[in-house]
């Protein structure tokens, strides 16, 4: 099948994709398509927003549509790394044997990552990076394809262990949950107060993801619209010669190159879903402000004033 066919049987299948979570996830159209974009890119996304937004739910809906093997994981201040990575135990044969942790399967839930201590939060870093485990010094593969979506509650902050830069970096996108409009409300509460069960129904093989994931990675992009994402995170370094006056005043820290790569590979996945052979500077835009969120950190004087991150990175197109 050529690439042109290929993106084209990738509308229809994420359409149909799409349908199949509405039975079950009320609105958070934007939220679905970032998670997508990302599993599609074979990137990691960062979900925030406060208890009861249905972001457990959303993950398993995903992984079940996509035919993945999911498992959740509940960050807490006593997890260990070997509670997610597994560990080697004696047999009865007194050899050593490896028992796999939660982290070997598809798509993982890191849920209230900030809660753990970061020697654990660390434990994730190999798996995310390398898709590989290293424990008692051998490495094990984890199944492709592989994503981490991990949670974070941005009310309380009590008793939680801020993810470093270098974990956060790792994330492609931070995806904000806001709350339900009032007619969404109302749908979400006559479903789940009902005796019926919505159930979704496997649309994808783990082959078809990692082909369309292939596929978005040979999608062209001109040198313009590269350049035009390569100046947009060169805009966020404040002592850099192209930051503006807000990022200067604003800012301590700008976004690293891996902010670059993901822009574009976001772009592509963006294009490739909606039927498009190349994307654009719309598609830089539309994936921008999910990739440099979590990778700009504001000053004691952007907090006085109220200025967002989000206002600083649209003041950047």
């Amino acid at each position: 099948m050529s690439d042109v066919a290929a993106i084209q049987q990738l509308v229809v299948k994420y359409q149909e994709l799409k349908d199949e979570i509405a039975k079950v996830i009320v609105g958070q159209d934007e939220v679905v398509d970032q998670v997508l974009l990302a599993i599609f890119s074979g990137g990691h996304a960062l979900l925030i927003g406060v208890p009861g937004l249905a972001k457990t739910l959303l993950v398993n809906t995903v992984a079940q549509t996509l035919g993945l093997d999911f498992k959740r994981i509940q960050f807490t201040p006593d997890l260990m790394p070997s509670d997610i990575l597994g560990s080697e135990i004696l047999d009865q044969n007194r050899n050593f044997t490896f028992i796999k942790g939660p982290i070997f399967a598809n798509i993982i839930l890191a849920d209230e990552i900030n809660r753990t201590p970061p020697k654990t939060q660390a434990a994730l870093l190999e798996a995310m990076q390398e898709r590989s485990v290293t424990v008692a010094g051998k490495q094990y593969q984890l199944d492709l394809p592989y994503f981490v979506l991990a949670t974070q509650n941005p009310i309380e902050q009590e008793g939680t262990y801020p993810l470093p830069e270098a974990q956060l970096d790792r994330f492609m996108f931070a995806i904000n949950l806001e709350y339900p409009s009032f007619e969404e409300e109302v749908t979400i509460v006559k479903k789940t107060t009902s005796d019926e069960q919505a159930s979704v129904n496997k649309l994808f093989s783990d082959k078809e993801i990692l082909d369309f994931q292939h596929l978005i990675r040979r999608v062209p992009v001109a040198d313009n619209v590269v350049e035009y994402a390569v100046t947009l995170v060169g805009k966020t370094r404040p002592k850099g010669k192209t930051a503006p006056e807000q990022v200067k005043n604003y800012i301590d820290w700008g976004a690293g190159p891996r902010a670059s790569q993901y822009l574009i590979l976001a772009a592509k996945a963006n294009a490739a879903v909606n039927g498009k052979f190349s994307p654009d500077i719309e598609d830089v835009q539309k994936v921008a402000v999910s990739v440099l969120r979590h990778r700009l950190i504001k000053n004691y004087k952007a907090e006085a004033e109220g200025i967002t991150i989000e206002q600083i990175i649209e003041g950047l197109f």
